[in-house]
């Protein structure tokens, strides 16, 4: 494959990579069977759409793609033991995770019952004095003072804890990697068991969560009965699956575009202090979800108290909601500060081990439990590839992985811990956590990168800058990203398209705060358009594009609409650069 307009080493590093002439014959037959615009035609070709899906594609039905619930096993057993207890008013505890997708799982079931005239006990366990998952101690507790267990977003592993479960029935609503053997549950319903057939491995535990209570309202309505509004829970869903880094494929799409819809009638309270403390001023989006809430409601799990987010999520209550919001956003500027100095260290670390391994790890005394997951994202963006980062603390470490496209991390730390190298850990694909001992850190370390290395992890310099196509600055109309968007949401498994504007020249460039650079480039026919380059000066793009003493570029990058003081402008997020 040739390197598009020639840049095999663009101003970042990055060769780009642009679409194949098949991609660009599905475009062209598109374009001529539709009346879509070309630039959307690429991005639809991209994702394998034709003329005859063109349509549904762009508009897709939950109604069309929501897979019948009981497709999944055990998902009746677990609908019909959880109205059971809702009928006879048996008391029910929620046992979450500490992050996002956990919070919004307890939540929709928290509202659920509520509007149901039923109370329930939520219980979150602290990340650092308690770990993830159930623990016997909790669920030994929580079975002594109720009827029915409901564990979210966890569950799968948790074979000891679920059995101290004495005298309780126990349904698992999740998704991570399941063993060979199953826990000791009433129910598991998880999409990623190992004899379930995959074809729903992509769904999140709010997603989970919510085909259970489609199934409990559909047994609800074959008594005659009818259960509160599913649709008004798709705010949460869409959270979860976009916090949890879920693909947007699928159902997905359809679960995140219909609750972004939700999520702008600003009806959840929770969701809506929580909007107004990050300083959301459009209607929400994905990148709203994953970078300004999502990160919010973690701080409680992260570095404060484990159930606030959750909490916050439930409530019906506005003053509460407002508090928490507050509290919420507070623990974030303390997680981001704490992450910074965590990530420093981290990285200087894994340098001095080298970035081009198939793993790159770091792992330091007293590192926030709370903070290695964030810190090996950053790794893995930096140098592409699988990264894990651990806090030591006494005898052993905890830590945090995340992996790259095509590289499943949680299928290599599950082998890891049943070959006795870890004394815990799972997962999914992208993303998992693990226990060593001090001294098994080294050979745990060197058999993961090995793991990983077989799976083809580390092969590649920094990431090739993969790009739909060209676009010339008259074309770039509001009208022509409303359009694109339709495509959306994107996100995980769904990237948002990038564009080409090749040999533009640079009108005006500035830097903004310490690493940012505003620009407007055009095409020297009249046609001006504003771009901005986050973390321009972090790299080798911002001083040259700033010192370009005239010299023309091709500027690639996402297009947006930006929405200030009332009016609507075309805006390029330049991600990459290179002399035309």
């Amino acid at each position: 494959m040739s390197d598009y307009l020639d840049v095999s080493t663009s101003l970042s590093g990055r060769r780009w990579v642009g679409p194949s002439i098949e991609t660009n014959r599905a475009a062209e037959l598109l374009a001529q069977d539709t009346t879509l615009p070309p630039a959307l035609c690429q991005v639809l070709a991209r994702r394998g759409v034709d003329a005859m899906n063109a349509a549904s594609f762009l508009d897709p039905k939950l109604a069309d793609l929501l897979p019948d619930p009981r497709s999944l096993k055990d998902m009746e057993k677990a609908a019909t033991r959880f109205l059971q207890a809702v009928r006879n008013r048996e008391r029910i505890a929620i046992f979450a995770d500490y992050d996002v997708d956990g919070g919004t799982s307890a939540a929709q079931l928290m509202t659920w019952l509520r509007q149901m005239g039923v109370a329930s006990t939520l219980y979150i366990p602290d990340r650092i004095d308690e770990g993830y998952g159930p623990n016997e101690a909790a669920m030994e507790a929580l079975a002594q003072a109720h009827d029915l267990i409901v564990c979210v977003d966890c569950g799968i592993l948790s074979h000891g804890p679920i059995a101290a479960a004495k005298g309780a029935d126990v349904l698992v609503l999740d998704h991570h990697l399941g063993g060979e053997t199953l826990p000791p549950a009433l129910a598991v319903v998880n999409p990623n068991r190992q004899d379930e057939t995959g074809d729903l491995a992509h769904l999140c535990a709010a997603a989970v969560v919510f085909l259970m209570l489609v199934e409990v309202n559909r047994q609800m309505r074959d008594s005659g009965a009818k259960g509160p509004d599913l649709m008004a829970m798709l705010d949460l869903v869409a959270l979860g699956t976009v916090a949890d880094v879920a693909p947007l494929i699928g159902v997905n799409r359809a679960l995140v575009r219909q609750g972004l819809k939700v999520m702008a009638r600003r009806e959840r309270v929770g969701i809506v202090a929580l909007s107004d403390v990050s300083r959301m001023e459009t209607a929400p989006n994905t990148y709203h979800l994953g970078f300004l809430l999502g990160p919010r409601v973690n701080a409680g799990g992260r570095i404060g108290q484990a159930d606030l987010g959750a909490r916050l999520l439930a409530t019906d209550n506005p003053h509460e909601a407002a508090a928490l919001a507050e509290r919420l956003d507070a623990l974030n500027t303390e997680r981001r500060d704490i992450e910074a100095s965590v990530r420093a260290a981290a990285l200087d670390q894994a340098e001095e081990r080298g970035l081009d391994a198939p793993l790159v790890w770091a792992a330091g005394e007293g590192w926030h439990p709370g903070v290695v997951g964030i810190v090996a994202s950053r790794l893995k963006e930096a140098t592409n590839r699988p990264a894990v980062v651990i806090g030591l603390d006494d005898a052993e470490g905890k830590g945090s992985g995340r992996s790259v496209s095509g590289v499943d991390l949680g299928a290599s730390i599950q082998k890891l811990a049943a070959e006795g190298l870890l004394i815990k850990g799972g997962g999914h694909k992208m993303a998992a956590g693990l226990t060593v001992a001090r001294d098994m850190l080294e050979p745990a370390m060197a058999r993961l990168s090995e793991l990983l290395e077989k799976q083809g992890a580390g092969q590649g310099g920094p990431a090739d800058l993969k790009l739909d196509g060209m676009l010339m600055p008259t074309a770039a109309r509001i009208e022509l990203i409303e359009d694109i968007e339709k495509a959306g949401p994107f996100g995980a498994g769904a990237p948002a398209p990038r564009f080409v504007f090749p040999d533009v020249e640079i009108l005006f460039a500035k830097r903004i705060g310490d690493s940012h650079l505003k620009m407007t480039f055009g095409d020297g026919l009249g046609v001006r358009i504003d771009s901005i380059c986050f973390g321009a000066f972090d790299t080798a793009l911002g001083p040259a594009l700033q010192n370009h003493n005239g010299a023309r570029f091709h500027l690639a990058g996402r297009l947006e609409i930006n929405e200030w003081g009332g009016r609507r402008n075309v805006q390029l997020r330049l991600e990459d650069a290179a002399p035309a």
